[in-house]
């Protein structure tokens, strides 16, 4: 089965400051994202959830704006799973938004928003958003 592409946006009532740090390290992110996060010398991730391992690299990051991670044992060598998280304020409603995306090989576009929507609800707890 293909990889296909979801995208979702989730209001959170949080700052990117304080936010980032949960998108980014494996500290924060083993907080609402996984079971366990865990880095290792070569600054390579590995994701934990329903016992399974998931490696991962951090593809790209920008401090405060977002996070890419690849799961290049996901997909094919030339088009890996990969997981963007935005963090994206609205000017003019000074909102703020997770933006989504997520490339995998999910089945069901909308039990994979509700399951988003379940990781988010999660964050929002930890940083009361």
């Amino acid at each position: 089965m293909g990889l296909k592409k979801f995208t979702g946006d989730f209001e959170i009532n949080a700052s990117k400051k304080m936010l980032y740090p949960y998108i980014s390290t494996a500290s924060g992110l083993s907080q609402w994202f996984a079971d366990d996060v865990n880095i290792n010398e070569d600054k390579e991730y590995n994701f934990i959830y329903d016992d399974e391992n998931h490696p991962a690299i951090m593809a790209g990051h920008r401090v405060n704006q977002f996070v890419k991670f690849e799961f290049p044992e996901e997909g094919d060598e030339d088009d890996p799973a990969y997981i963007e998280i935005h963090l994206d304020e609205n000017e003019l409603t000074q909102s703020m938004y997770l933006k989504v995306v997520d490339y995998s090989d999910f089945e069901d576009e909308e039990e994979q928003y509700d399951v988003w929507e379940g990781l988010i609800n999660n964050l929002k707890e930890i940083v009361g958003g």
